[in-house]
Order: structure tokens, then sequence, then C-alpha cells
């Protein structure tokens, strides 16, 4: 059973919206720091969003702010990305996840996150 689980994926207009959801049945994502990343055909993975375990703090790459943003809903055990106004360069396999700690300086860094989901494919194109 896996750790980690991604859901909302799908494919999207340019400009279109999209959700994607995280969760875990054995892991409290409000003690951990959650993150998003995506890794497209060719590409190497980048980090997109991140959110240190509670009080929340998030932090979101160039490339998609204001944009992208990035919740948790505890009482669900759910961290979300809302995409908004999604470009064809956005098209890539997002992939959920939770490590202890997110450092300010490094939250980007993949190496920092234990527990990773298998991804779901967001594809933008008309």
């Amino acid at each position: 059973q896996e750790q980690v689980v991604e859901s909302g994926g799908g494919l999207v207009q340019p400009g279109g919206s999209l959700r994607l959801s995280c969760t875990s049945s054995k892991i409290n994502l409000d003690y951990n720091g959650v993150g998003w990343f995506r890794q497209a055909p060719g590409k190497e993975r980048e980090g997109v969003s991140s959110i240190t375990r509670s009080p929340s703090k998030s932090y979101v790459a160039d490339s998609v702010k204001d944009r992208f943003t990035i919740s948790r809903d505890s009482a669900k055990n759910m961290v979300y990305l809302q995409m908004n106004n999604v470009k064809p360069d956005d098209t890539a396999t997002y992939y959920c996840a939770v490590g202890p700690v997110v450092l300010p300086d490094a939250w980007y860094v993949a190496a920092w996150y234990d527990h990773w989901g298998q991804g779901t494919q967001v594809t933008v194109s008309s």
C-alpha cells in the first residue's frame, strides 16, 4: 500500500484550472512538510511548491508564482495544489513528497523528502 497518494491530474486547456490532492493513510501530513514536484519528459524534476508542517508556511517556484497555490486541510489529512491559468509548459507528471522538515533555502531539494507518491499526470493542451 502506497504511503503517499496523489490525485486530480488530467487534461486541461490552457488558461484553465486544476486541483491536485495529496493524502496518506499512514502519515500525518500536519506534522510533516509536503512538497509538490513535477517532471516533464526529457527534463529534470523540479520543485513546484512546498508547505511546512503546522503552523504552515509555503514556498512556490518563480515559474508558477501567482498561478499555483499550496494549502492543507488538516481535518482531511490532505494537501492541495491549486493550479490556475495553466500553460502548456505545466505539462508534466506531478509528485507529492513528504518529509520531516522544509528548509526555506532548500524546499525544492528532493533529497529532503522521504516519501513519494506515484505521480499524477497533468496535460495542458487545447
